[in-house]
């Protein structure tokens, strides 16, 4: 039995395909708040618990008989504190996988373990906590360990199809790594598949390439065909901005954080090998995923 966390997110929901497409023989169960989320053909082929993964009564419930678990925490922008929004919702998790005997546990985390901006980086250093919560659990556990989506361009995807402009605080010339969500859901599905590796550690996933946001910007002219440009915001506007949509101030400030690590060179302390690269690179996380949704 292989349990799925946020099934219907945009990580969970590619994973829990691929699951599916393979040819193992496991069962499949998933936690998910809205059972009616789910596409009818998936649905009828998991087991459905209902509920948060957060509720310990759920993941109790949920890992039972289970042999391995995919670990996602949602974001909660009205979190009191980024413990709590972290380890706080993943300690009920952590505690049954020990109670149930979960044998590999995969999770989805960050960047940046032992780099000088891992302890100041906001929703980073809280996800890196969350990892040694579980692996201090017993459980085989791996991070897969991320940089920047190039999906979150989807959060300004009205501005760059209406006024050719994304924004965001790193330098404009900031070459890092940037990684495509399919990657890391294949990434989960390998890990989850083939449960031959024991302890704990990490997988990085970092895409084919380190690109900049002016590279961005015109690789995102060329697939578009229109021009596009990349406008540096700076992180007092962007807290003020967020706040202003209602952001508690914890996570905006956990937000902001991280962007500063990352203009210091967060994501820049895992060396890039053929383990560590994975294939989607931004043109083609472009021309399937970015130019559809703009001519939508």
């Amino acid at each position: 039995m292989i349990v799925i966390t946020t099934p219907t997110g945009n990580i969970g929901g590619r994973l829990l395909r691929l699951l599916l497409e393979s040819e193992s023989r496991e069962d499949v169960r998933v936690i998910v708040r809205d059972p009616a989320r789910l596409p009818g053909d998936v649905r009828e082929r998991v087991d459905v618990v209902t509920g948060s993964h957060g509720d310990a009564e759920v993941v109790d419930r949920a890992f039972a008989g289970a042999g391995a678990v995919f670990w996602l925490v949602p974001p909660d922008t009205a979190a009191p504190s980024l413990e709590a929004a972290f380890s706080g919702f993943t300690r009920p998790a952590a505690e049954a996988f020990a109670r149930h005997g979960v044998g590999h546990v995969v999770g989805l985390s960050a960047l940046g373990r032992g780099t000088a901006a891992a302890g100041r980086a906001g929703l980073v250093t809280a996800s890196l906590a969350m990892d040694d919560l579980i692996a201090g659990t017993g459980v085989a556990y791996r991070a897969v360990t991320a940089p920047s989506f190039m999906d979150n361009l989807l959060g300004d995807l009205d501005s760059i199809r209406d006024e050719g402009v994304f924004t965001d605080t790193v330098a404009a010339d900031r070459r890092a790594p940037s990684v495509a969500t399919a990657d890391l859901a294949a990434a989960a599905a390998r890990l989850l598949l083939d449960r031959s590796w024991t302890g704990t550690g990490s997988v990085p996933v970092l895409g084919p390439e380190d690109i900049s946001p002016d590279d961005m910007a015109g690789t995102m002219a060329e697939v578009l065909g229109r021009p596009v440009r990349y406008e540096r915001q700076a992180p007092d506007e962007l807290a003020a901005q967020l706040r202003g949509y209602g952001l508690g101030e914890a996570f905006v400030r956990g937000l902001v954080d991280m962007k500063h690590a990352k203009d210091d060179g967060l994501d820049a302390g895992e060396p890039r090998t053929e383990h560590t690269t994975s294939p989607t690179s931004f043109r083609e996380w472009c021309e399937r995923v970015l130019k559809p949704a703009a001519t939508a």
